[in-house]
């Protein structure tokens, strides 16, 4: 009888909404992963984009502006690619995110026009690999499940460091999740055709799972009314189809539904309070709409909607934000490859637009959350309490700061409960942990056990995290080596080689350096032959016209490229041991250019490759062997600043002066594969690949002629930089120099006397700042030699040659480290050999890629730091009033006498000399002179014995004037300077016994030690808390001993 029964929503219809409603400027990626690319709140949209390879969403709001218009901006998200990402039920502006740089982040929005946060409320870190999936409860404030390569996690937000749970392996890749409505079980799907279902609280294994899925390619799961489930995926023909299933019994779906033959995975999107589902195929341009029964017919189709444009993704936007009074019963997002399309699922009825209709609005779940994630773990199954549609009867109360809800919810309530109290009173402080939590691993399938509390090591992360990101190269040492290594007398410099240039060349055996004499000579000075140049002419390298740049091929230490004022390209080869006559003849000459030429660059790993760049705006790839141009590169409107091969050798970028980054495929094409804004100033640029060839830093000027840094997603120029640094103001270009090992860049200009350092990260801060080194007289260049000449006893991360008017002096650029007995190992990964060539030119031309081999820089000698014994921790600490008391002069003068006085010896008593008999003069003054160097060396000791003694006696004062019980504890506050629980949430000590205090306390001191990267500040923390954590113990000990009496 049912399959004749009625349905309210038979005639639902979609209105796709007019292009003025549609929200433009948006450039969605095309990327693959388990997500559904965009998900909606009642207020923002989210939505995958191409910028930073996928690393940034796109947002915007649900709703225009004042004006009418909707305002797009950029969310810089993660290192690599945002997965997925999900809205939290009961904070519109709260967003979660996971990547593939293995992070989950939880986001406080704001509105679009203004600035979104820099940085992440929450990052989570499980550890896993790949995070896939995210999906916040549907009950439970601040609890997630996360869905990485092969296991899902339960998380509580509230307790970062670990997982409540960790639910079994999959057998391959997840692909989807879905809570049920009432928050009790967890469904997934995976590429092993499995569909499982959990209920995480009572055990980590899957409490229904059966083999159901026809075909591997993606599928999607989600909960649809009471016990079903529902699912898309392919078919064995692979042919697209929905599936609804009991999920009491998985064996066989009670429903299904073909959807045709394509390539793109099925999104379902199911409305609880309706029963209607939409099902959206990516790349296809059909949304499809059916409505989903308990009883047959299962799965009625409601509606089939053609949209203009080919679908990224889509999503629903939640009931609250519903048009009611114009009967919207659902309304969806579609996601374009250049825009946003809303469409509206509506009813037609009677007086659209003046009347509420009850019939089609049931009562919604509202945006209070039931219970907290703790309460939920517990057992609890408390249900979301409902709200009514109904525009008369919704709550007029204002609602409280988006900013303040996100953070109740991301610390469980903790913070805004008032029932509970306020219970983050510290910065410091490390959530206590009292949820069980359950893995795999566990010896049964059940544990009533407490999550472990944060070990010593957490607790100084979170006293570090204070602080903010660090690099552990930020106390780098430039140092000039010996004056045995330099060479001096140097005479008639080219000071005027163009701004495109380095200034002079280096390799592992010698340096190439332009003179300023007519013809274009070139000096060679050999590296191994330091000291005075002497004042009689030297061999010289003559190439007839003036240099404009000039570079060592990297495989051979004996070929010297010279590009020319002729627009020529001439290939020298300097004979073993160096010049012994003057060189007048090149080995090659290569021309092609007709114009002068810019700059030349070697590429990193096919031998005899080179490219130059011109006055006629082109670029040119030149064979060496053959001595012929290769390829020939367009597309540069103006002069070429600089160039750069990519590390693996296949990508060519350029900056130039019109204002564009271009990265060029030489191999594929003669124009740019992208483009992108550079740097606002046109006074010069210098760019390099980093982090693993990822990114693209450019230093360049602004728009008020002020040095800065950018940096670029090296897979999407078009978004212009992720992230930018100011330097200084100076006119001359910053050359930068990056050390892949380390991901260290060294900056300077010519005529500069400071050399900047940075440690460039793929995440922010981006850029960390290091110590810089300063040269004693402006110098007109600096070159690298390879990481093979680095000193590793001496840590050593980079040597350089500094170019001054008269000298060449090398420089070293060492990390300070006390065990330099043993090998750096966390310094020195191991290191390509960039001095081999990988390939041949005419390989790399017809389409061959290689990479350079990897070796360890460890001599055989030595052993790694890793491995080193580890010594016994050494208690050493002061009172921590002896760090940071300050006290007036006249105290310390009373307390220097005091202690000269106790030391010394009372003034009435006889002096030592006075027992003497028979001294002579001479005798005396020694004897005098040795007395007083005696006081000296008392004064410096009895100053901080004075110290200590004056401490210990305010102590013990407070103790007497503190009876028992409140005041005893008050004194010790007082003395202190630090309550109770601070110093508990310092140490990390939830019960007060001597043994725990101390292990917790030493771990702490040794780790903040400042000859291991710690501060002398966090060490006086520790200190400070061990004292007030002592003086309490003191306190509970001698409480029974006063009541006994």
């Amino acid at each position: 009888m049912n399959r004749f029964k009625t349905s309210k929503f038979k005639n639902t219809t979609p209105k796709i909404g007019k292009k003025d409603e549609w929200i433009n400027n948006v450039r969605a990626g095309s990327f693959s992963c388990q997500g559904n690319h965009i998900k909606a709140s009642s207020k923002f949209v989210v939505f995958n984009t191409e910028q930073a390879g996928g690393g940034m969403l796109g947002l915007s709001s649900v709703k225009p502006g004042s004006d009418g218009q909707w305002t797009v901006t950029q969310l810089p998200c993660h290192s690599d690619l945002v997965t997925d990402m999900d809205f939290s039920p009961f904070a519109e502006s709260l967003l979660a995110t996971c990547s593939g740089d293995e992070t989950v982040k939880l986001w406080s929005l704001v509105d679009p026009e203004l600035q979104q946060p820099s940085s992440p409320e929450l990052t989570l870190r499980p550890g896993q690999g790949r995070i896939e999936l995210v999906l916040f409860h549907p009950t439970s404030s601040g609890l997630l499940a996360v869905g990485a390569t092969k296991s899902p996690l339960i998380w509580d937000t509230s307790r970062p460091d670990t997982a409540l749970a960790v639910l079994e392996q999959h057998g391959d890749q997840l692909q989807s999740l879905s809570w049920k409505r009432d928050g009790s079980l967890l469904a997934t799907s995976c590429k092993d055709k499995m569909l499982r279902v959990f209920d995480p609280r009572a055990q980590t294994t899957a409490v229904q799972s059966a083999k159901s899925l026809q075909n591997n390619k993606d599928s999607r799961i989600l909960w649809a009314k009471d016990d079903f489930l529902l699912t898309t995926g392919f078919d064995m023909m692979r042919s697209r189809e929905a599936r609804l299933w009991d999920s009491r019994k998985l064996s066989s779906s009670v429903s299904s539904v073909s959807l045709g033959v394509a390539s793109g995975m099925v999104i379902p999107l199911y409305d609880d309070d309706t029963g209607l589902l939409v099902l959206a195929g990516t790349g296809d341009s059909a949304v499809d709409c059916f409505e989903v029964s308990t009883s047959e017919p299962f799965l009625s189709q409601v509606s089939h909607c053609l949209t203009d444009m080919s679908t990224r993704g889509v999503a629903m936007v939640p009931k609250l934000a519903l048009d009611v009074l114009s009967c919207e019963v659902m309304q969806v997002l579609q996601l374009t490859d250049n825009c946003i399309v809303p469409i509206s699922y509506q009813v037609p009825r009677k007086n659209t637009g003046q009347e509420f209709h009850d019939d089609l609005y049931p009562d919604t779940v509202g945006t209070t959350p039931a219970m907290s994630a703790e309460e939920w773990w517990k057992g609890g199954n408390k249900q979301v309490e409902k709200v009514s549609l109904n525009p008369d009867k919704q709550s007029k109360l204002k609602a409280p700061p988006a900013k303040q809800v996100a953070a109740k919810l991301i610390s469980g309530g903790s913070k805004e409960d008032p029932a509970r109290g306020s219970t983050s009173s510290s910065p410091l402080s490390t959530p206590s942990s009292s949820a069980p939590s359950r893995s795999p691993s566990s010896t049964s399938g059940l544990s009533s056990g407490f999550l472990p509390s944060p070990s010593p090591s957490q607790s100084t992360k979170a006293i570090q995290s204070m602080l903010g990101p660090t690099s552990k190269f930020r106390h780098i040492q430039g140092a000039m080596m010996h004056r045995d290594t330099h060479i001096t007398n140097l005479r008639g410099l080219n000071l005027t080689t163009p701004g495109e240039s380095d200034g002079f060349c280096v390799n592992s055996q010698r340096m190439a350096v332009p003179l300023a004499i007519s013809g274009g000579q070139i000096g060679i000075f050999e590296r191994s032959q330091p000291g005075r140049i002497p004042d009689t002419a030297l061999p010289t390298i003559q190439n007839s016209v003036n240099v404009v740049d000039l570079s060592w091929d990297p495989f051979n230490t004996h070929r010297l490229a010279v590009a020319c004022d002729d627009a020529k390209i001439r290939v020298w080869q300097v004979p073993e041991g160096g010049l012994k006559e003057t060189l007048t003849e090149p080995e090659v000459i290569m021309q092609g250019h007709t114009e002068k030429i810019y700059s030349i660059k070697f590429h990193p790993l096919a031998s005899g490759l080179l490219a130059s760049s011109s006055y006629d705006l082109s670029v040119r790839l030149w064979n060496l062997e053959s001595g012929e141009q290769v390829k020939l590169l367009t597309g540069h409107q103006d002069q070429i600043f600089a160039m750069a091969w990519s590390p693996d050798g296949k990508l060519l970028a350029t900056v130039c002066k019109d204002g564009k980054v271009r990265i060029y495929d030489p191999r594929k094409s003669t124009a740019p594969v992208q483009e992108g804004p550079g740097p606002e100033g046109h006074r010069g640029a210098r760019a390099v690949w980093v982090c693993e060839g990822k990114y693209l830093l450019v230093s360049g000027f602004d728009s008020r002629s002020e040095r800065v840094l950018c940096l670029y997603s090296a897979h999407s120029l078009s978004s212009g930089a992720i992230a930018s640094t100011s330097i200084s103001i100076s006119p001359s270009t910053l050359i930068p120099f990056y050390d892949p090992d380390t991901s260290v860049v060294i900056l300077t200009a010519k005529g500069d006397t400071r050399v900047h350092i940075y440690e460039v990260v793929p995440e922010e801060p981006y850029f960390m700042e290091c110590s810089s080194f300063n040269s004693p007289e402006p110098h007109k260049g600096l070159a690298f030699l390879p990481k093979k000449e680095c000193n590793v006893r001496d840590v050593e991360i980079a040597v350089g040659l500094l170019l001054n008017k008269t000298t060449i002096e090398p420089v070293a650029f060492r990390v300070p480290r006390v065990k330099k007995e043993f090998f750096q190992d966390d310094v020195y990964t191991e290191t390509a050999v960039c001095w081999e060539a990988a390939l041949t030119a005419s390989a790399w031309l017809s389409g061959s890629n290689g990479q350079h081999k990897k070796i360890s820089l460890k001599p055989k000698d030595m052993t790694p730091v890793s491995e080193a014994p580890k010594e016994a921790p050494v208690k050493k600490y002061m009172p921590s009033s002896f760090y940071l008391e300050e006290k007036t002069d006249e105290q310390k003068k009373e307390e220097l006498l005091s202690a000269m006085v106790a030391k010394l010896g009372n003034r009435d008593d006889p002096l030592p000399q006075e027992s003497f008999q028979g001294v002579e003069d001479d005798e005396w003054a020694r004897y005098l002179a040795q007395i007083i160097v005696m006081g000296v060396q008392v004064v410096g000791r009895a100053f901080a014995r004075a110290l200590q003694q004056e401490i210990a006696a305010s102590q013990a004062a407070a103790q007497a004037r503190g009876s028992a019980g409140q005041h005893s504890a008050a004194a010790a506050t007082s003395i202190t300077g630090m309550s109770l629980q601070e110093a508990q949430q310092i140490l990390n000590i939830s019960t007060l016994t001597p043994e725990e205090i101390q292990t917790n306390y030493d771990h702490l001191f040794k780790v903040n030690d400042k000859t291991v990267g710690g501060s002398f500040y966090l060490q006086s923390k520790v200190v400070r808390a061990k004292e007030r954590l002592d003086e309490e113990v003191s306190i509970q000990t001698e409480q029974p001993n006063q009541k006994s009496q």
